[in-house]
């Protein structure tokens, strides 16, 4: 039996697996996307999200209960709406115009009793000041009494097997208690635990903090690695040895700079809100922006010096890169750090490789050549710099056949690697 007729406004890393969702849960859901590749891709049940197997995908069009659309009238008659676009920076600013037209795309299909639910991540006061008015707007009826409104912040990690979009606790939100109630119906139907807040900025705000304190401790502890180098302290066993600690500590590790859609971008957007609304600066934020930013830089400075310890440059040599998505176990590209390391090398001079059965060739960029794993390619590389330790790679062939290696993950264990 079906539970309603739910919208989902982006079929990306976010929205598809809450498509999935909501089809297993009972909703007959339309998953919407501006990108015609990606509906084709649905509608052939090939899926393009890691977490998200093509044979779910499949199960969902065959239980006649999920429509992929390029087209907002198939939005018709729905009951709810979740809106899980992108909200990228453009020149350091928030970039609402994915929102805008999704909304816009949706407010003439808003009746009396529907629910809109923006999940995508923004700074706070968003829904109020930009989605109800283009609600209202579009519809001709008024946000929390005609329809109901929220927030309710993407919690996706991709590639996390253990915390799914089923059993990572939900913060929800609405413009008034009418709407909260209404989305804490929606997604009480969908997750196992949701956790209401009392207004939609509360949980705007929610979503920048989470992120934010992750950012800003990943930046320290990334500039604590490279004085731990200086002063000949090896950091990782310092991080091990003060991860037994348990209480006061939690344990952040070094990496090659941040990726995904949520840490280049979300503290930037809390950062911006704050400039622009009560001109202060966010000294935090923008701190840990820079180290972040520049840790690409700090891997490739590292690459020459091990190359030059051989009598080389960058100019000619081969450096093969393991892994290019921004985390472990996932194909997600959005920001990655090995994109900037790649483009870094590239522009030095070096020819460069890498290896990742994750990401589709296609995605990687011109200077950057796919290869598949062979103690060739090992031979032949003047350099190999592990970037991101998905589980599938043969790390033991890795150190037996190369012997110019850059670990930035600390996952190899061979006396000759060297570790960010």
């Amino acid at each position: 039996m079906s539970l309603g007729k739910l919208v989902v406004v982006g079929q990306g890393h976010v929205g598809l697996p809450i498509a999935m969702r909501a089809v297993e849960a009972g909703f007959s859901v339309v998953g919407l996307d501006i990108d015609a590749d990606r509906i084709s891709s649905l509608r052939a049940a090939r899926s393009y999200v890691g977490d998200v197997p093509g044979e779910q995908v499949a199960e969902a069009l065959a239980s006649g209960r999920f429509l992929p659309s390029a087209s907002y009238q198939d939005a018709v008659g729905f009951d709810a709406a979740i809106i899980a676009v992108p909200t990228p920076l453009a020149c350091g600013a928030p970039d609402l115009s994915f929102v805008e037209s999704a909304v816009a795309g949706i407010a003439p299909f808003v009746r009396t009793g529907s629910l809109v639910v923006l999940e995508s991540t923004t700074y706070p006061g968003t829904t109020e000041e930009l989605v109800v008015p283009l609600l209202e707007q579009g519809s001709g009826l008024v946000a929390g009494e005609g329809f109901a409104v929220g927030y309710s912040p993407e919690r996706i990690d991709p590639g996390n097997d253990r915390w799914t979009f089923a059993n990572t606790p939900k913060v929800v939100s609405g413009v008034n208690r009418a709407s909260l109630l209404a989305v804490d119906a929606l997604y009480s139907n969908l997750v196992g635990t949701t956790v209401r807040v009392t207004s939609a900025r509360c949980a705007e705000f929610t979503k920048l903090l989470e992120n934010t304190f992750r950012h800003v401790n990943i930046a320290l502890v990334n500039e604590i690695a490279m004085f731990a180098r200086q002063l000949g302290v090896d950091v990782w066993e310092a991080i091990d040895a003060a991860s037994t600690k348990p209480f006061g500590y939690m344990r952040f590790t070094p990496g090659p700079g941040v990726g995904g859609h949520c840490l280049p971008v979300d503290p930037t957007y809390l950062s911006w809100r704050v400039r622009h609304e009560l001109q202060r600066s966010f000294r935090f934020v923008e701190l840990a922006n820079e180290i972040n930013d520049t840790m690409p830089d700090y891997v490739v400075k590292r690459v020459a010096g091990l190359l030059a310890r051989r009598g080389k440059s960058l100019v000619d040599s081969k450096v093969l890169l393991l892994g290019v998505a921004y985390k472990a176990n996932t194909g997600d590209l959005r920001g990655s750090p090995a994109l900037r390391v790649a483009e870094l090398l590239a522009k030095f001079g070096a020819r460069v490789e890498a290896v990742d059965s994750h990401v589709e060739p296609h995605r990687c960029p011109d200077h950057l050549k796919p290869v598949e794993l062979s103690e060739d390619c090992l031979r032949l590389a003047d350099a190999v710099v592990l970037l991101a330790d998905h589980d599938d790679v043969d790390y033991a062939l890795v150190e037996r056949v190369a012997d110019c290696v850059l670990d930035t993950r600390c996952r190899l264990t061979a006396a000759h690697v060297e570790y960010l």
